[in-house]
């Protein structure tokens, strides 16, 4: 008979903290305000988002000037890293074109 009242007061145990996770879980973790102030943007000044690697595939100059920018020192961030991968993307890809017309 113990064990099975044992069995049943673990089970009572572990459904009781697993309700109380769900039921704490909004106090726990608060969900986060989404809502946006009406007439002022949701970005701060100067924080713009980086421009993806596509549009620097798209924009191979630009991209040249921002990789320069970054080597000087003037721009940093995720915007270097993007230009420097579309460069390498198109300069591969010319390489690989130049290869199969080769053959």
């Amino acid at each position: 008979m113990t064990r099975g009242k044992l069995i049943i007061a673990m089970t009572v145990v572990l459904m009781t903290g697993f309700m109380g996770g769900f039921a704490l879980r909004p106090v726990i973790v608060p969900v986060p305000d989404t809502t946006v102030a009406s007439g002022h943007s949701a970005s701060l000044p100067g924080s713009e988002e980086a421009r993806s690697t596509q549009y620097f595939i798209a924009h191979v100059d630009e991209a040249r000037q921002v990789i320069t920018e970054c080597r000087r020192g003037t721009l940093r961030g995720a915007e270097c890293a993007n230009a420097e991968t579309a460069v390498v993307t198109v300069e591969s890809r010319k390489r690989f074109r130049r290869f199969r017309k080769d053959r």
